[in-house]
């Protein structure tokens, strides 16, 4: 069974920064095209950033684009999501999953999340 964790969230001010992590367990993350998933309170879930298997391609939705980066290591079984100049509108809890197809539009896998929140 594939395990993934995510960390590194935390409360931040408005134009701080986080980097959130995954760490994947039970298979090589080589297998897997990775996404970062938020939901905030009162809100449906939404995509923010999809990484393929290789980390050659990655996509990422409107509202993130240019402030937000997703990197993989494979060595490590680890996945990022770099956060940069973060908005109060961007607090939310992330999640990571995996997936076994190339895109991330349905993951088979999904961590527990981590809270990030941005306020001054």
């Amino acid at each position: 069974q594939l395990q993934l964790v995510e960390s590194g969230g935390g409360l931040v001010q408005p134009g701080g920064s986080l980097r959130l992590s995954c760490a994947v367990s039970g298979f090589g993350l080589e297998h897997f095209a990775i996404g970062w998933f938020r939901q905030a309170p009162g809100k449906e879930r939404e995509g923010v950033s999809c990484i393929s298997k290789g980390g050659g391609s990655t996509n990422y939705a409107d509202s993130v684009k240019g402030r937000f980066t997703t990197f993989r290591d494979n060595a490590k079984n680890t996945v990022y999501l770099q956060m940069n100049s973060l908005k109060p509108e961007d607090t939310a809890v992330y999640y990571c999953a995996a997936n076994i197809g190339s895109r991330c539009l349905k993951p088979d896998f999904w961590g527990q999340g981590t809270q990030v929140t941005v306020s001054s």
